[in-house]
């Protein structure tokens, strides 16, 4: 069953390669997707694949790369559209 989410990590999350770890765990798990810096200084991902997957890719979201400090981490399911052959980073979202 395919599940999508759209997701809002805050804390210490950019300059420490979260972006780049994303898109490793992402990839490890088979998800398509994006992930892009917020001018806020959070990062924003979007994950779509199987459910167990997108499962796995949220918990990590959670605790990041070794230097991230993850303080927040907001999950929204959103609708699957299949529009996603891999994850991408997107340069910073406005």
């Amino acid at each position: 069953m395919k599940e999508r989410v759209r997701i809002f990590v805050s804390g210490r999350v950019q300059g420490v390669f979260f972006r780049a770890g994303a898109q490793k765990r992402a990839r490890e798990l088979e998800l398509g997707g994006w992930a892009h810096n917020l001018v806020d200084g959070r990062v924003e991902l979007v994950a779509e694949g199987e459910k167990e997957g997108v499962g796995r890719f949220v918990e990590w979201c959670k605790k990041g790369t070794p230097l991230a400090r993850v303080n927040r981490c907001d999950v929204v399911e959103e609708e699957p559209t299949g529009e996603f052959k891999d994850f991408v980073i997107r340069e910073f979202g406005f």
